[in-house]
């Protein structure tokens, strides 16, 4: 009875207080309102979106997920962040109070590997004291660390389906307008390159990378993603067009390899679900090995390979071509000119390099174009050893995942992995997005193991009250 009686009084305060502060906000903003209507709606939406937060955790983070792939920079002066930059330092300050927890070994370990990364890059900070390399250390952090757990959050609390869906959606919307803006170039007799205009100018190679994560998370089409497979089809052939489009060759590369590798790769379905796969064939042994299980081993149709090895050919006959002609002002040459130019700079500092974002201080003038060369330069040899081990580490722990929910997660990040090599590794959206689509993959594998085990207890406990 005492306890009863102490919850209702802890209740009745709790009451109480709240009704006062809603009372003390209401009457503020009252006040507000007619001298500063801008500052009172900006606290009335604070308020809202806490509300809204806390009756539902994920909400915030998936409508930050189709943002993430708008590079557009906002702001003014010295101070402008990218759009996706933005959504995402916001949805991670959701993620950190109001994600479920425990997190799984799996989240854990990929933010150790992140963390190592952050911790060796310290020692740049350290050493070379301006502003922008503090912010681009925290920057990094967000971009990896933060976008795994705003992809938790999404997929513990049960929206896979909806993040994936939304990050699709918008990757084909981006698709289309590129695909329309190269017919009216090849109408007018521009064959070249797209660089979108509309919305707002996109590289190609930024807009390429972003299509070739859209790509690959279609081809994929994990089962619980709820996709269809002529939906998955359309959206994979939507955004290889675009893809093609852009004529960026590094996303080229990086998609063809992923989906090689998604190619040779066995998965486990559970049985009911191995004709609805997408691109996949039952592999009889596997089939025999698996049938107590409820599932079966399927391996994903090798057709696609005769779309990409040819994709990948003519990549590397124009690369060819490019060293043939012996102009020093095209792209490869000019690579291994900056190469040439990234290592001579960085000898002047090889343990700890000259600093995060060297290039705003003017020093050297461009940011490398390969991401090795760039770690190097920035944060020296240090740097170096701790970025190749988050990275294989990264891909090794999400390589032994489950492959129903791993293989999405391996293959997103190799496409970033792999462009990285021949072009800028560092940037925002490009980082952002593979990383929040692994941390969506981890997220419903933790639920999904969390729904067995809740099964089986389940299970258990009506046992016992029938055998009582």
């Amino acid at each position: 009875m005492r306890e009863l009686l102490r919850s209702r009084a802890v209740v009745w305060t709790a009451s109480v207080l709240g009704t006062l502060l809603v009372g003390a906000v209401a009457l503020g903003l009252g006040r507000i309102i007619p001298a500063q209507p801008e500052i009172a709606l900006a606290i009335a939406g604070a308020i809202l979106v806490l509300g809204i937060t806390a009756a539902e955790p994920a909400v915030i983070p998936l409508l930050a997920v189709p943002l993430l792939l708008v590079g557009h920079r906002v702001g003014a002066g010295s101070v402008n962040v990218s759009v996706s930059d933005a959504a995402l330092l916001m949805a991670t300050v959701v993620a950190l109070v109001f994600t479920t927890r425990p997190l799984s070994p799996v989240l854990r370990n990929l933010l150790w590997l992140s963390a190592l990364y952050q911790f060796a890059t310290l020692f740049t900070v350290v050493a070379n004291p301006f502003l922008a390399n503090t912010v681009e250390w925290f920057h990094a952090w967000v971009s990896v660390s933060g976008a795994l757990l705003v992809g938790w959050t999404i997929g513990r609390a049960g929206h896979a389906k909806a993040g994936l869906s939304l990050f699709l959606l918008a990757a084909s919307a981006l698709a289309v307008v590129t695909i329309v803006q190269g017919g009216l170039q090849m109408a007018s007799g521009d064959f070249g390159p797209v660089y979108v205009r509309w919305p707002y100018d996109m590289h190609k190679n930024f807009v390429g990378t972003l299509l070739a994560f859209g790509a690959i998370t279609a081809y994929v089409r994990p089962q619980w993603m709820g996709w269809t497979n002529g939906w998955a089809r359309a959206a994979f052939w939507t955004l290889v067009a675009g893809v093609a489009a852009t004529q960026s060759r590094q996303a080229i590369i990086g998609l063809g390899f992923a989906i090689f590798v998604v190619v040779l790769r066995v998965e486990r379905v559970p049985a009911g679900l191995a004709g609805s796969a997408t691109n996949v064939s039952a592999d009889s042994a596997g089939l025999l090995a698996d049938s107590g299980k409820g599932a079966v081993l399927v391996r994903r149709s090798k057709l696609i390979l005769f779309a990409v090895i040819p994709a990948v050919a003519v990549v590397l006959t124009l690369v060819r071509d490019q060293v043939a002609s012996g102009n020093q002002f095209n792209s490869f040459f000019q690579r291994i000119g900056w190469f040439s130019e990234t290592i001579a700079f960085w000898s002047g500092s090889p343990w700890v390099g000259h600093g995060l974002r060297f290039w705003y201080r003017g020093l050297l003038g461009f940011q490398p174009p390969n991401a090795e060369l760039e770690v190097l330069a920035a944060a020296g040899l240090l740097g170096l050893a701790a970025f190749l081990t988050w990275m294989i580490g990264t891909l090794s722990v999400l390589w032994r995942m489950d492959p129903t929910y791993g293989t999405l997660a391996v293959a997103v990040v190799l496409v970033r992995f792999v462009q990285g090599q021949f072009d800028q590794f560092w940037v925002g959206a490009q980082v952002n997005v593979p990383f929040a689509v692994a941390g969506i993959c981890v997220g419903a594998a933790a639920l999904s193991g969390q729904e067995r085990r809740l099964t089986s207890a389940t299970v258990v406990s009506r046992s016992i009250k029938a055998t009582s």
